[in-house]
């Protein structure tokens, strides 16, 4: 890897001390960063680089401390430093440009140097504009790469707006799309499990898959932060981004190599197949919630408009179902059920492939067919594993059949570290690997699918915001989405092979 020096915008921020400082000091200690690397805070706060080792690390309750590492803390700080400037004023970049001079010839790290944009989204297309003013945009020798947070725009229209403000500054080559969730783990292995096993490629279509699921729950509500989730909301926040980046490694076409272009370029071609959803469809298509006050093991739980900071009578969704089709050769007819919310039963992700009945039903069971489908539940957190679930006959008399599960457990694989999501998605940039990073063209075709939804619900008060009480799966017409012989919602536990009659309250 290339020696480098690692920038953080907003770096007295929340995400730094949280996510961002732990997830470097990980790598360093599990000795996956360059012999010669630094890390330079950026931020208005008037701090000495002594005060920021203390306020980012030294001082950071997410920090593991132990006595033996106690030398590993001592050469990781003094790998941090810190720069205040005034994030909007133009002139201040030449501040910034010459301490990374200063510390190029500290550490000689060749030039090499990731912005990261730990900002509020105002200041996404400033910070490139000002960096690109005094040349730092520029790959003379070294290489420059440009990490930004989502939100990646509020609509359509912003998206398109924050990507041309982008690209104008800085090569497509150059911006990483940070989305933590394809960090996880089991996202990726989701490609791993289509493509790497003949088991599962050849029915993975049309003609042998029913329908199917994918499930985000939370299992608490917005709390102190209603205010800004109020300008949000369930589809903003989280189906389009997350979730449909896991339908892109459930749907998309096998990519021709494992490399970041091949992959992105399929997930495009998936997104771009994507069946728009009429005005007129919308309302029975799109469901949205919000949940409401109730008595969850005898703690009364607050409702949506009683949270700090909404707004009375808001009518910003907390929950939302979408049914949606993809028009390719592969998908053509088979139903997608996506759905996310907050204050369900428990946090769980989970993608379930229901497979289609036998054409031939031979079993009977107290005179009624079988009709349980097969199905395969890929749980991407918590319990990360499989469970295929299957047909097998009761013993005794007669042929009694009942489902069955056979399943595999992903902590079974390894008692090895696994990175964190932000450890994985830091350590890919700094390798100039964008695999799970999200392509621009595929966040406006995104947009573009999600803004008709947006601007239907902005235009017409007759479409509900169905109400359902804190604690359990939702409003109740989002179970009328699937059609009558799809069964229903599979609703996780928070073990993947119990039972899902019933969920934790």
């Amino acid at each position: 890897m290339d020696q480098l020096i690692f920038v953080v915008f907003g770096a007295s921020g929340d995400l730094t001390k949280r996510k961002l400082i732990p997830a470097i000091f990980e790598l360093f200690k599990e000795e996956l960063l360059p012999e010669r690397f630094a890390v330079l805070g950026v931020s208005r706060s008037e701090l000495s680089d002594e005060a920021f080792r203390e306020h980012v690390f030294y001082a950071n309750d997410h920090i593991e401390t132990v006595e033996e590492e106690r030398s590993n803390f001592r050469n990781f700080a003094n790998r941090l430093f810190y720069q205040p400037i005034q994030t909007k004023e133009k002139t201040d970049y030449e501040k910034v440009k010459n301490r990374l001079i200063q510390l190029d010839e500290q550490f000689e790290t060749g030039g090499n140097y990731i912005f990261y944009l730990s900002t509020p989204p105002s200041l996404y297309g400033v910070i490139p504009e000002y960096l690109s003013a005094y040349g730092l945009n520029k790959e003379n020798g070294g290489w420059r790469r440009l990490v930004v947070e989502k939100p990646f725009g509020y609509d359509y229209e912003s998206a398109k707006d924050l990507n041309e403000k982008l690209t104008l500054h800085f090569d497509e080559e150059q911006i990483y799309r940070i989305d933590h969730y394809l960090g996880k783990e089991t996202v990726q292995n989701l490609l791993v499990t289509r493509f790497a096993n003949g088991i599962f490629e050849p029915l993975w279509n049309r003609n042998y898959i029913q329908h199917v699921q994918i499930t985000s729950a939370e299992n608490i509500g917005v709390g102190s932060r209603g205010g800004y989730y109020d300008q949000s909301g369930a589809l903003r926040d989280m189906f389009q981004n997350h979730l449909m980046q896991i339908v892109a490694h459930v749907a998309m076409e096998p990519p021709i190599s494992s490399d970041a272009q091949a992959i992105r370029s399929e997930k495009l071609k998936l997104f771009q197949s994507i069946r728009p959803i009429p005005s007129h469809e919308i309302p029975k298509q799109v469901i949205r919630g919000q949940y409401l006050a109730s008595t969850i093991q005898d703690e009364q739980v607050n409702g949506y408009r009683d949270e700090e900071g909404v707004p009375n009578g808001s009518r910003t969704e907390t929950y939302v179902a979408v049914k949606f089709f993809i028009d390719n050769w592969r998908w053509a007819d088979v139903p997608f059920y996506v759905r996310t919310g907050k204050a369900l039963p428990t946090k769980v992700t989970e993608v379930v492939i229901t497979f289609k009945h036998p054409p031939h039903a031979l079993f009977r069971q107290r005179d009624h067919v079988f009709g349980n489908n097969n199905q395969l539940i890929i749980r991407i957190q918590p319990d990360e594993g499989l469970l295929l679930k299957f047909g097998m006959k009761v013993p005794g008399a007669g042929f009694n059949v009942k489902n069955v599960g056979m399943d595999f457990h992903y902590s079974d694989l390894t008692d090895a570290h696994v990175p964190a999501a932000y450890e994985r998605l830091l350590l890919d940039v700094m390798k100039g690997d964008a695999t799970l990073y999200t392509h621009g063209d595929s966040v406006i075709q995104l947009w573009k699918f999600v803004q008709p939804i947006l601007d239907a619900w902005e235009s017409d008060p007759t479409i509900k915001v169905y109400g359902y009480p804190a604690g359990t799966w939702g409003p109740t017409i989002a179970s009328k989405l699937m059609g009558p012989d799809e069964a229903t919602w599979r609703n996780p536990c928070q073990n993947l092979t119990t039972s899902s009659t019933y969920s934790e309250l």
